[in-house]
């Protein structure tokens, strides 16, 4: 059965649109379900800074499609606004007019909740540390006046304790959110399943385009290395062979 969510014969017309390549200019064409095309003209992979993921909020189907219920993760101060809305709100805080950063934000979210849909895992402890992972970017550049790995991490746990202590979480998951922001390039203090799930969705994003060039049999050994979960590593394979024209990205 098809997601009623992509069938076309209900989009509005805005559903459809262009996006300018961010190298070249020329117009690329997007549905608004698509997280990222090439461009025809240069080539350039470029994000959806459009992409929509809300339909998960009201869809009947959204427990089987998802593995949980968006609408059920309410905190109990917040029964009109879903916890994922709240977070967001705090990453459009934090990342300004930065659409790159807010919509790579979203694509971590929507890969990390195909991914727990599969794997399992705390949704609460997924949804907030994909949507936070990068949420100490603009105080490194602030203070530092550009990004590493290390200054991300460290700069992003207390920005992401107080948006979560704002929101109202509970302490335990807190802790546990921001092991995850503090070690999402290092990798080290962590190995829950809920930052295995995190890692692979944020690798998932920013795989290099020189992966489409090995051949199969070297790719899945670089991608054992590379991704934490099986469905991690099956969506990476999918990833590089539709880049190199060979599979179908899923």
């Amino acid at each position: 059965m098809q997601c009623p969510g992509q069938d076309t014969r209900f989009w509005k017309p805005d559903d459809i649109f262009d996006v300018p390549c961010q190298a070249c200019g020329t117009p690329v064409e997007f549905f608004k379900t698509e997280a990222r095309r090439r461009c025809p003209q240069c080539g350039k992979r470029i994000q959806n800074p459009k992409v929509s993921l809300g339909c998960a909020k009201w869809c009947n189907y959204a427990k089987e499609c998802l593995g949980f219920d968006p609408n059920e993760l309410q905190l109990a101060d917040s029964a009109e606004v879903s916890l994922t809305d709240r977070l967001v709100e705090g990453v459009k805080a934090e990342f300004g007019d930065d659409q790159d950063r807010i919509t790579h934000s979203l694509l971590v979210l929507d890969r990390a909740q195909e991914i727990l849909g599969r794997e399992g895992g705390d949704p609460r402890v997924v949804l907030a540390a994909a949507l936070l992972h990068d949420i100490g970017i603009p105080e490194a550049e602030r203070k530092f006046g550009s990004v590493t790995p290390e200054n991300q991490e460290s700069e992003g746990v207390p920005i992401a304790r107080r948006i979560m202590e704002e929101i109202g979480f509970d302490e335990e998951t807190i802790d546990h959110v921001c092991r995850i922001v503090g070690s999402h390039h290092s990798g080290g203090q962590i190995d829950s399943q809920e930052f295995r799930i995190v890692w692979d969705a944020d690798r998932l994003m920013e795989m290099p385009e020189e992966f489409s060039k090995y051949d199969e049999g070297r790719l899945e050994g670089i991608l054992k290395r590379v991704f934490r979960t099986e469905t991690g590593r099956q969506k990476g394979l999918k990833t590089a062979l539709s880049q190199s024209g060979n599979g179908k990205e899923g």
